[in-house]
C-alpha cells in the first residue's frame, strides 16, 4: 500500500490477511486560514495473522507549514494498538512486528492554510 496510490480497501483485504476498519477524513486537520488546508485522513488496519508492517512517513514532527499568514496544518501520527490494549506509538520511518488482532492507526497530515482567516460575523 502507498500513499502515491491509494490502495483500495477491497484490494487490500484481498492481498493481505488484514481488515480495513476504517478509511476517513481526519477532521480539522487543515490549518486555518482564508483558504483552510486541506484535511488529511484516518486509517485502520487491523492484522489477522503475524506480520511485519513499515511506514515511511513525513510531516509527523514538523507540521506542514502555512502560507501568506495561513496556519500550520496538523501533524501526522502513526501507531499500534496491541489487542491488549497497549498503544505504542511509531516513529515517522518505523518497522513493526504485528500480531493477530493489532490495530495498525496512520493519521497523515493536514495540509497548511492560505491566507489571514477572516473574521466570521
Amino acid at each position: 500500500m502507498t500513499n502515491s496510490r491509494l490502495t483500495d480497501p477491497e484490494v487490500l483485504e484481498w492481498r493481505f490477511p488484514v481488515i480495513v476498519e476504517g478509511f476517513q477524513i481526519r477532521a480539522n486537520s487543515g490549518g486555518r486560514g482564508q483558504f483552510q488546508g486541506g484535511n488529511g485522513v484516518i486509517r485502520r488496519i487491523r492484522f489477522l495473522e503475524p506480520m511485519t508492517a513499515a511506514i515511511l512517513s513525513t510531516h509527523r514532527c514538523i507540521a506542514p507549514f502555512g502560507l501568506n499568514g495561513g496556519e500550520a496544518g496538523a501533524v501526522g501520527k502513526n501507531w499500534v494498538q496491541r489487542q491488549d490494549g497497549t498503544i505504542e506509538t511509531l516513529a515517522p520511518t518505523a518497522t513493526v512486528a504485528m500480531e493477530p488482532g493489532d490495530l495498525f492507526v496512520i493519521e497523515t497530515p493536514g495540509g497548511g492554510g492560505y491566507g489571514i482567516a477572516q473574521a466570521s460575523v
